[in-house]
């Protein structure tokens, strides 16, 4: 394709790929259907304990296996042909949602369950995500991540109402029955639409253990100064998700309503999904690759009026901007991704995965703890504060590696 007709890729001609669609698709199903589950599982254990704490700890086995599970398991994308992977995670997903529906389970047998669940979140997507690489040319690949990120985002806004009106109607029971057969649905698709591809992985690879095959890919990750540079600008966002954490303290602090906290959290999402359409559909693709520095460099800014404590409207519009900028974030995970080799390509995603969801546990807790100190307005301006001064070493590194 040539650099012209690069720069006019559309999303028409990436919807056009049916494996794309068919990825898509299993991809918003799964979103859907977790959602759903986080729901479902804090109403059970609430409703079963009525402790806020054991709830909360549930919640957190939704996510905190993860940075275990991405290094570890992601490589089973380049060791198995990744379509069959996705199939069978998608199966042994359903069948352990299932037995957590069962009633009258005990919890800690629901939160083993939990964990074994959110493990096999890592290879999944990591297949997912080489595989797209397979299925898109290079030019209409960031169209093709936009589109993605765009609908992670939506549905992550709706699920949790979604969510919550489902088990409200059904029971957490039957909801996760739902979610259950969001992963059969799934793995249908993926089944009918999505070809066959033999294992990209070489036998020597093939042939190393997990925890060896984990350690190299977090060494090639660091080593390799492209992969560096794209996945810690990735990383670098975890300074800036903390206004979604210390949300009610900083409502209380400035006088308004926790009835509008909800709006308060949507304005990053909500701008961040309007960012990414704007800039993979209407930027080429020379054009994005200059965008990406600037945009990591700036994301940060509006949040260091926040040591003001600006009332709801100010806040609102710095948060939004904040969330137009991330879309930065779509521009590093392809740039990531494509930089991979083939025959490693899904170990790399769930080193950089697991990087993106340990940092932001950290920036939430850091957020935490100077929150207690300083208040939550100036515990967000620090939190920025660092992330400028981070964004402004990896893009120097950058520059010089370069």
């Amino acid at each position: 394709m040539t650099t012209d007709n690069a720069s006019r890729a559309t999303i028409g001609q990436v919807l056009a790929y049916g494996e794309f669609r068919a990825l898509w698709l299993a991809h918003a199903l799964s979103l859907a259907g977790d959602q759903i589950a986080r729901v479902a599982i804090a109403v059970l254990v609430f409703g079963r304990t009525g402790s806020i704490s054991l709830t909360a700890l549930t919640y957190a086995l939704t996510l905190v296996p993860a940075l275990i599970s991405g290094p570890l398991l992601a490589g089973l994308a380049d060791r198995h042909p990744r379509r069959q992977v996705m199939i069978v995670a998608d199966v042994v997903r359903a069948a352990l949602v299932l037995a957590m529906a069962c009633p009258g389970l005990p919890l800690p047998v629901v939160g083993v369950l939990v964990v074994a669940v959110v493990m096999l979140n890592a290879p999944f997507n990591a297949a997912r995500l080489a595989s797209l690489a397979d299925v898109l040319p290079a030019a209409q690949h960031p169209i093709g991540m936009g589109i993605t990120s765009t609908t992670q985002q939506a549905v992550q806004l709706l699920g949790f109402g979604g969510g919550g009106l489902i088990v409200a109607m059904l029971g957490p029971n039957v909801a996760l029955v739902a979610n259950a057969a969001t992963f059969v649905v799934s793995a249908a698709v993926i089944r009918a639409f999505v070809r066959h591809r033999p294992a990209s992985s070489s036998s020597e690879h093939a042939n190393n253990r997990l925890t060896r095959s984990a350690l190299g890919g977090i060494r090639m990750v660091w080593t390799n100064r492209r992969l560096r540079y794209f996945a810690t600008l990735s990383w670098l966002y975890s300074f800036f998700v903390v206004p979604e954490a210390l949300a009610v303290p900083y409502f209380a602090q400035i006088g308004e309503s926790t009835a509008y906290v909800g709006l308060f959290m949507a304005a990053d999402p909500v701008c961040s999904a309007v960012g990414t359409l704007l800039i993979t559909r209407l930027v080429p693709e020379a054009g994005r690759a200059r965008l990406l520095a600037p945009m990591a460099l700036a994301v940060g800014f509006p949040l260091l009026l926040f040591a003001f404590q600006p009332g709801l409207p100010l806040s609102l519009l710095l948060l939004g901007a904040t969330g137009f900028l991330s879309s930065y974030m779509v521009l590093a995970h392809t740039g990531f991704i494509r930089t991979a080799p083939d025959d490693r390509r899904g170990q790399v995603i769930g080193v950089g995965s697991a990087g993106l969801i340990g940092g932001q546990g950290l920036g939430v807790l850091l957020a935490g703890l100077l929150g207690d100190l300083l208040g939550a307005h100036l515990a967000i301006a620090t939190c920025a504060a660092a992330g400028i001064l981070t964004a402004i070493a990896i893009t120097t590194s950058g520059r010089r590696s370069s």
